[in-house]
C-alpha cells in the first residue's frame, strides 16, 4: 500500500514551531533548536501540572499529549515537537492520529535511534523514564535499522524529580547517577542514550562519571537538526525574522522551571499558566 504523500502547502514559514514536555527537559531540545534556527518563533507547553510522565499510565499519557498537541495546533504551529521520550514512547501515533497531517510531527527517539544505528555502535545503553523502557521502542527502532546492535535499557526514574526540584551539580544527583550507571545492565556499553529530554541537564555529571570510556550521545542536537531537515523540504524555514518570539505556556508555574527557561531563553521570557 502507497503512503499518502504529505502536502503542507497550506502552511506557512512565518508560522511559530510548537514544542511540549511535561516539564523543563523539553527546553534543552527547545534551547538547541532556537541555536539552530535562530528565526524561528517558538511556542512550548511544559505540562508540569503532571509530570513526571514516566509514573504515569499509557492512557494518561495519551490524554495529556493528544490535548497539548490540539492546544499547539491552535496557536497556529506550523510543526509540532514533542520533546518528551515518555510521550513519544507512549502516544506518538495517537498524536499522529489526532493531528491528521496538518503539521508535520518530529519526536525524539526516531532521529536519535536512526543515527545510533548508522554509526559504528556495538553495545548501547539506554537510560529512561519507566514508561519508556517498558515500551521497549529505543530498542525496536535501533535493531529495526541494525539488528546487529545489542540495546540494553534501564529505567531511572530518580533523575526526573531531582532535575525538576533544582538539584543539578548536588550530593543527591551524584549520588543517584553512581548508584544508576554502575548497574550490571550498563556494564558492557560503549554507548549511553540519554532517553529523557530531562537528562541532558545533567550530561556533565555523566560524562564525568564515564571519563572517556563511554560515549555520550547528544539527543537535542540531533532532534534540532532532523527537524531543520524536514522544516527545509516542506519549505518551512523562516530564515527572515530579526525578532524571533518565544512564548511558555505551564500548566503549573514552577520557580525550577522559571530558572532554567530564563537561562535558555533570557530574562524577558513570556511566561503564562495554562490548564488543559
Amino acid at each position: 500500500m502507497k503512503t499518502k504523500k504529505q502536502d503542507y502547502s497550506h502552511l506557512s514559514a512565518k508560522q511559530p514551531i510548537g514544542i511540549f514536555d511535561s516539564g523543563v527537559g523539553g527546553l534543552t531540545v527547545a534551547k538547541e533548536i532556537k541555536r539552530l534556527l535562530p528565526h524561528e518563533d517558538l511556542i512550548y507547553f511544559g505540562d508540569t501540572k503532571h509530570l513526571p510522565y514516566g509514573e504515569k499510565s499509557k492512557e494518561a499519557i495519551i490524554g495529556y499529549s493528544t490535548k497539548i498537541s490540539n492546544f499547539l495546533l491552535e496557536q497556529n504551529c506550523k510543526a509540532i515537537v514533542i520533546a518528551c521520550n515518555t510521550a513519544t514512547a507512549n502516544a506518538l501515533n495517537e498524536v499522529m492520529e489526532s493531528v491528521a497531517g496538518k503539521v508535520p510531527v518530529i519526536d525524539v527517539i526516531n532521529p536519535v535511534a536512526e543515527k545510533v544505528s548508522y554509526e559504528i555502535h556495538n553495545n548501547v545503553g539506554v537510560i529512561a523514564t519507566k514508561a519508556t523502557v517498558n515500551s521497549g521502542l529505543y530498542k525496536k527502532s535501533i535493531r529495526k535499522h541494525n539488528k546487529f546492535i545489542k540495546v540494553d535499557e534501564l529505567a531511572t526514574p530518580l533523575l526526573v524529580p531531582a532535575i525538576e526540584e533544582g538539584f543539578k551539580n548536588h550530593p543527591i544527583t551524584h549520588s543517584i547517577i553512581y548508584n544508576y550507571l554502575s548497574n550490571a545492565k550498563l556494564k558492557n556499553i560503549e554507548t549511553l542514550i540519554l532517553g529523557c529530554t530531562h537528562y541532558p541537564l545533567l550530561i556533565d555529571e555523566i560524562k564525568q562519571y564515564y571519563g572517556n570510556r563511554v560515549r555520550v550521545i547528544d539527543s537535542p542536537n540531533i532532534v534540532a537538526n532532523h527537524l531543520t531537515i524536514i522544516l527545509d523540504k516542506y519549505h518551512l524555514l523562516n530564515e527572515n525574522n530579526p525578532k524571533p518570539t518565544y512564548k511558555f505556556y505551564l500548566s503549573d508555574i514552577t520557580k525550577n522551571f522559571e530558572k532554567i527557561s530564563k537561562k535558555f531563553f533570557g530574562k524577558t521570557i513570556d511566561l503564562e499558566h495554562k490548564v488543559l
